[in-house]
């Protein structure tokens, strides 16, 4: 098979740094097919399948035990993945190159290490294999930040993809986690390290009801990871395809929820912390309903004094266009009030039931916002009662500096849900007050008869 057009091996367990992906290539059908298939492809088939016996015959009869495959992974890696300790055995004896990487830099050591094959991981080590040294390795024990993990309590073996990015879930010492494993391309040159070790020990000081917690990272080995608190009741996005518009009380408590969390890292000290890829799939639920703002660090985390811009202009290809604010598209400087942008369009999303133009190609909205279109209120006025759609309209101001701040937000919206809940205390029971104010006036009378008594004699 010519190598331009190498298959692609898509069985069995992949590689730790592989982000999720709707797989292609080689199928199951194709496998049983021997002129279908390439030798080398057959060779990580039955490394998967750990057939000692075949893999012999095949490697006797002149088939390359270093292939790789379209993705740049070898039957090492398969047998690594698998921990099939007697077939990665067999592979090194016949040559197999114990620290050969793929195409996302992981090598066979360190897919053990995330699948938690000691067996492989100790064959491999006694082979020669070396851990991959992470960008932010020290040389000193002591100069090990107090948020490392060590990746081997990270049990990987019910693992469980989750769908935004490259969160997988996990377990760390009994609790699921979410982890995301960071790709080398995050870490391209020192000034990017230095970047996010201050990033990390900014993020381990964070503790707030309304954010995701921070509960580590691996920084010392590669693969590198962010360790995060799981919430299983998934992010706001899915809640709301899934309900549609919500109602005003809702929408009034989750909005108070999300102001809570973004006040929370815009008022940080001594600098605030700008999310700036606000939007419904970065804010998770918690098992009490609440809201928490997440996905706040790695490259999209920025500390400022008074207002930072972007390296290059933002494209769709980098984040979702719905949810941000004009200034980054027009690559200007920016500071906090961007999320104050995204948070107008966000409740109102909540209340319409649909996200900001949803008929606009993702690559047209950045131009309606930038010519000072805003998403029309299509729901009734009594929806937007009592000064939501007032709120929505100053978040997303045109003019980033007369947007109000999250704590003025929470002070409206604290308003506002305490008139809804005076409102539906009416409704509930239209004659509690008639009563409240009947059992006041028979209370006065009685403690003071003499006042009755006395008009009366007038």
């Amino acid at each position: 098979m010519d190598a331009h057009v190498r298959a692609r091996f898509t069985l069995g367990k992949q590689s730790s740094l592989r982000p999720a992906r709707e797989g292609s290539g080689v199928v199951a059908e194709e496998l049983d097919d021997p002129i279908a298939i390439d030798p080398g492809i057959k060779l990580m088939y039955l490394a998967n399948d750990g057939d000692v016996d075949g893999i012999r015959e095949l490697l006797d009869s002149g088939t390359d035990v270093n292939f790789h495959d379209s993705d740049g992974r070898t039957s090492l890696h398969v047998a690594a993945c698998q921990g099939r300790p007697d077939v990665v055995e067999l592979l090194l004896r016949r040559g197999a190159e114990v620290d050969v990487e793929d195409c996302w830099g992981s090598t066979p050591l360190a897919d053990a290490i995330h699948y938690q094959n000691h067996d492989v991981i100790k064959l491999l080590q006694k082979h020669g294999a070396k851990p991959q040294v992470a960008p932010m390795r020290v040389q000193n024990d002591r100069e090990v930040p107090e948020y490392e993990i060590n990746p081997n309590e990270l049990d990987f073996s019910k693992r469980v993809n989750i769908t935004k990015g490259t969160f997988c879930i996990a377990s760390w010492r009994g609790t699921e986690v979410a982890v995301k494993t960071l790709g080398k391309e995050v870490f391209t040159d020192e000034d990017k390290v230095k970047a996010f070790r201050d990033e990390l020990a900014l993020l381990q000081k964070i503790r707030h009801p309304n954010v995701v917690q921070f509960l580590g990272a691996v920084t010392q080995s590669s693969p590198m990871m962010i360790v995060t608190e799981y919430l299983p009741q998934g992010d706001l996005d899915a809640f709301m395809k899934q309900k549609g518009s919500l109602k005003l009380a809702t929408a009034v408590k989750f909005a108070l929820d999300i102001a809570r969390g973004m006040n929370y890292l815009h008022e940080h000290k001594p600098e605030a912390i700008v999310h700036r890829d606000l939007e419904p799939s970065n804010i998770l639920r918690d098992d009490s309903g609440h809201l928490k703002v997440a996905d706040f660090g790695v490259s999209k985390l920025l500390k400022v004094s008074k207002g930072v811009k972007e390296d290059r202009p933002v494209t769709c290809h980098d984040t979702s266009c719905r949810y941000v604010a004009p200034e980054v598209y027009k690559n200007e400087e920016y500071d906090t009030r961007v999320d104050v942008f995204s948070f107008a369009l966000i409740l109102q999303e909540m209340i319409e039931g649909h996200p900001p133009f949803p008929t606009k190609p993702e690559n047209e909205v950045p131009k309606a916002y930038i010519a000072n279109e805003r998403p029309p209120f299509k729901d009734p006025p009594n929806r937007y009662e009592p000064g939501i759609k007032e709120l929505i309209q100053e978040c997303w101001d045109e003019k980033p500096s007369k947007r109000p701040t999250f704590r003025q937000i929470i002070r409206r919206l604290d308003d506002i849900n305490n008139q809804l809940v005076q409102s539906s205390n009416v409704k509930v029971n239209p004659f509690r007050y008639c009563f409240v104010n009947l059992r006041a006036l028979f209370k006065r009378e009685k403690t003071n008869p003499g006042s009755r008594s006395t008009s009366e004699s007038k």
